[in-house]
């Protein structure tokens, strides 16, 4: 018998944020489930929905992307729509999902986004950190959506942390919601990610809530493991085939070999949290019979 037998193990969910990442082409969307699930073991690949003419004001619609260099369109809100997946190519994506053995699921940034991904039923739907105060759109999910709720908490007061966990905890679904620690910003230097946040979300609502986590733009792979050290259950990362490729967030997103240690680092790290079972764990017994004596009443 293994010291482990009958201890529960720290099990973490691993998120490969695809986001937009996919360059509005859809084979490369499936291409992108399909390394992330067969190479890099990753739990979860996850979008974004967005409506851009719902979003975006039309000043901001017709504005020029802020970086050029990187927009796929003539105004901004052209470079959002030509990122944009209509809803039957979501459907087709989820169904790439269930033949690699992926959970599929969503950020919806507006009402119609959410009604949209609402109706594919996935098993949870995330509130990007931009719109975790929008209570019209945390209502629609918690009336209208029985998976679990997930709230990205970059930019946000403690004063709108409390509203929007009020809200939910008001509506019943807070026992159905995972809080993440997130710095918004692409990429986030270590200095700014503030990691001990998570040991506060923890104490403060982990036995409220479903689960605490944790959305990185970061450089590296060390933070994660921190990160799920401190309490965090779900790591999100983005996710790219090549940082190098036009659009703002592949920068910010980890390559295909990236993503894989990330897997394989946490789920290394869940193993070795484990308590000892025995003042002498079973792995040490031959050695202790080969190497330990005692020199008690030697001169």
């Amino acid at each position: 018998m293994n010291d482990s037998d009958n201890v529960r193990i720290r099990s973490p969910k691993v998120i490969a944020e695809i986001g937009c990442n996919h360059r509005g082409d859809p084979k490369t969307a499936e291409e992108m489930i399909m390394v992330a699930a067969q190479f890099c073991k990753a739990d979860v690949v996850k979008f974004q929905k967005r409506s851009p003419r719902e979003c975006l004001k039309p000043e901001e619609f017709n504005a020029p992307h802020p970086n050029p260099m990187h927009s796929y369109g003539q105004t901004y809100g052209q470079h959002r729509e030509f990122l944009e997946f209509d809803l039957d190519t979501h459907r087709r994506l989820q169904e790439v999902c269930r033949n690699f053995r992926i959970e599929y699921s969503c950020s919806v940034w507006d009402m119609t986004s959410a009604r949209q991904i609402i109706s594919l039923a996935p098993s949870f739907i995330k509130v990007p950190s931009a719109c975790n105060t929008w209570l019209d759109l945390l209502g629609l999910l918690c009336d209208g959506f029985g998976g679990q709720i997930h709230v990205s908490l970059g930019m946000t007061t403690l004063k709108e942390e409390d509203g929007l966990v009020g809200f939910l905890e008001k509506k019943g679904r807070f026992k159905d919601t995972v809080l993440y620690h997130c710095t918004s910003g692409y990429p986030v230097q270590f200095d700014d990610l503030y990691l001990l946040e998570i040991e506060r979300l923890v104490r403060e609502f982990g036995g409220r809530c479903a689960a605490i986590g944790f959305s990185g733009h970061h450089l590296g792979i060390a933070a994660d493991v921190a990160a799920f050290t401190l309490g965090a259950d779900w790591v999100e990362r983005h996710f790219t085939l090549d940082r190098t490729w036009k659009g703002t967030d592949h920068a910010a997103s980890l390559e295909p070999d990236g993503m894989r240690r990330v897997a394989r680092d946490l789920h290394g790290v869940a193993r070795a949290l484990l308590p000892r079972q025995a003042d002498i764990a079973q792995i040490e017994q031959d050695q202790r019979k080969k190497l330990k004596w005692d020199r008690r009443g030697s001169n």
